[in-house]
């Protein structure tokens, strides 16, 4: 199996996900190529395509959401997700979204803005797992990087 893992972190809680991922696919023997969202391709097929995001106001991060981060002791991030999205062409293969979040009724998920904004593109995704973490800069919470192993070990299956 071919995966392909595009993801956007501005606290690196979200990366650390995604290398958990990572490790869960390579575990299964699958072949895996990460990019960063800014730098991801617009033509992508692969077996499996895993598109993950942090949760900022209930949904994907915006330059507004990016710069409060930044504020807050996170990276600068230019390009995310949202616009790496606007400008893909293709995705060929299974397309699953993920995303971290702080958990809550009232957190949203950046995996659900992630399938309805592909589908407005008429690319057909589906909404993976979220991943908790303990506040805005987190750390991820205890337990989640094995669970994101586990979780990706289940997409090759």
């Amino acid at each position: 199996m071919h995966a392909v893992v595009v993801v956007e972190s501005c606290f690196g809680n979200t990366s650390k996900v995604a290398e958990a991922i990572v490790e869960g696919l390579r575990s299964t023997g699958a072949e895996v190529e990460t990019f960063a969202a800014g730098s991801a391709p617009h033509r992508l097929s692969a077996d499996l395509v895993l598109v993950g995001a942090p949760t900022h106001s209930m949904g994907l991060p915006t330059s507004a959401t990016r710069s409060q981060a930044v504020q807050k002791g996170g990276t600068a991030v230019a390009s995310g997700v949202r616009e790496w999205i606007d400008h893909v062409e293709t995705l060929d293969g299974r397309v699953v979204a993920f995303a971290t979040t702080t958990g809550g009724f009232l957190a949203g998920s950046a995996s659900k803005a992630i399938v309805k904004a592909l589908k407005r593109r008429r690319i057909p995704a589906e909404r993976g797992t979220d991943f908790t973490v303990k506040g805005t800069p987190g750390p991820v919470a205890d337990g989640e990087l094995d669970r994101a192993r586990e979780w990706a070990r289940t997409l090759h299956a």
